[in-house]
């Protein structure tokens, strides 16, 4: 898959998608296959022109969503669902001032020689937003290419949606969120030295790095983690701060492998959340939370079957 950053400057045509496509759910997932297919019979490479920072970063950034993919998340799904190209532009307050018929005529038409634009029955763009598809339209046929919008997907009985990803995590509730996804909810990083506690106390976890500035869940967890010498490995996770052995920790990932026992620092993993456990909490002593994290590890076992 090629990755462009900056202004565009396409050599071939493209079928161009627009958005965030944070998470890629359900909703993005139609949005892609409808893409790819439309873009091997205009003759096209399919191509996704997503934003970065999230527009809401940058105008409202207290108020803006906790991301559910890092950027890097986001591009290794894009490419197993078969986008040939991303470009990535980067959303700033002089690009947001851009008006509607600019971003047509220099991003899509000269910029990357689109052929197709595709994108949801809510978008908007350009200027103070004034851009619709009825623009897109008017526009793509004054410059060759075919506009069109795909309707709400639905899942799980609800539109199928960031927003509603975000609400089923918060709420603790991996199976839905799974359901709106297509796919368990996961975080992939790199894993890196930590303090070496759970060592200490009989249970060494791996330290995942995050890209997420504010996961959108924390609590403890059952997940399977891939990317070692199996499809998968089980194992109890902690996301959050440690207020136990922290007073004003960051958001950490921490994940106790079962019956695992090497070195694999530096790996690349991928954890998947399954079922929560229950939230993080305060502990008056090392002993209470071992205590506890006994439990919570027999209960993942449990539920995983282990």
């Amino acid at each position: 898959m090629r990755i462009t950053h900056g202004w565009p400057h396409a050599l071939r045509p493209n079928a161009v998608t627009i958005g965030n496509f944070d998470g890629v759910h359900l909703g993005h997932q139609a949005m892609l296959a409808r893409l790819t297919a439309r873009a091997a019979s205009v003759g096209a490479l399919p191509t996704v022109l997503t934003f970065e920072p999230h527009p809401r970063e940058i105008f409202t950034p207290a108020a803006a969503p906790t991301r559910l993919t890092s950027l890097r998340e986001k591009l290794e799904i894009l490419r197993n669902l078969g986008v040939a190209h991303v470009h990535i532009c980067r959303f700033t307050r002089a690009f947001a001032a851009l008006s509607a018929e600019d971003f047509v005529r220099r991003i899509l038409a000269e910029g990357l020689k689109a052929r197709y634009v595709l994108v949801g029955d809510d978008f908007r763009f350009g200027a103070k937003r004034a851009g619709d598809l009825a623009l897109l339209k008017q526009m793509g046929a004054q410059l060759g290419f075919e506009a069109e919008a795909l309707p709400t997907v639905a899942a799980a009985g609800q539109r199928a949606s960031s927003t509603a990803v975000r609400e089923a995590l918060a709420a603790g509730d991996m199976a839905l969120a799974a359901q709106l996804l297509g796919r368990p909810y996961s975080i992939s990083g790199r894993v890196i030295g930590g303090d070496k506690l759970g060592r200490k106390i009989g249970y060494p976890t791996a330290n995942i790095q995050l890209k997420h500035n504010r996961p959108p869940i924390a609590g403890i967890f059952a997940v399977r983690v891939q990317g070692l010498d199996t499809p998968d490995w089980p194992g109890v996770a902690s996301l959050g701060t440690r207020p136990t052995v922290h007073a004003n920790g960051r958001a950490t990932l921490e994940v106790h492998l079962f019956n695992f026992d090497r070195s694999i620092y530096r790996d690349h993993l991928r954890v998947e959340f399954l079922h929560k456990l229950r939230d993080e909490a305060k502990f008056d002593s090392l002993e209470a939370l071992v205590a506890q994290i006994d439990k919570d590890a027999q209960q993942a076992r449990e539920l995983l079957n282990v």
